[in-house]
């Protein structure tokens, strides 16, 4: 897959979530909820290190270990986010599965969605 086509996916799945926006944070597509509450990055070749993925909260450190250590190809902790308890998920490494990626996304939304959100039905 592209990243152009990666990068398509990934935003398709974040706007069908409720009031999701996207903007370019720090050189990148980021997608967030009402009053930039970030969720989720389009990292590629960001600092030339040829990595294409996308960043997603995780629930704290623990939770981010725990991902990486389950599947290290597919997830690492990324540089400048990876302190803050985020992590990467790989877009570049053969046949992705956008479903765990789709899973993820929508997790890192609700640990940033606002109460009347979840409270509505969120996702």
């Amino acid at each position: 897959m592209t990243t152009d086509a990666a990068l398509e996916k990934l935003r398709a799945i974040c706007l069908a979530l409720p009031e999701t926006r996207e903007k370019l944070s720090h050189g990148m597509p980021a997608f967030h909820i009402e009053k930039g509450r970030m969720f989720a990055y389009f990292w590629h070749d960001h600092h030339g290190d040829g990595v294409t993925s996308v960043i997603v909260k995780t629930s704290g450190a623990e939770e981010q270990e725990t991902l990486i250590e389950i599947d290290p190809g597919c997830y690492y902790k990324p540089p400048y986010f990876g302190p803050s308890d985020w992590v990467g998920m790989r877009l570049d490494c053969g046949d992705v599965d956008w479903d765990r990626v789709s899973d993820r996304v929508a997790i890192s939304w609700e640990l940033v969605a606002p109460r009347r959100l979840l409270e509505a039905g969120g996702r």
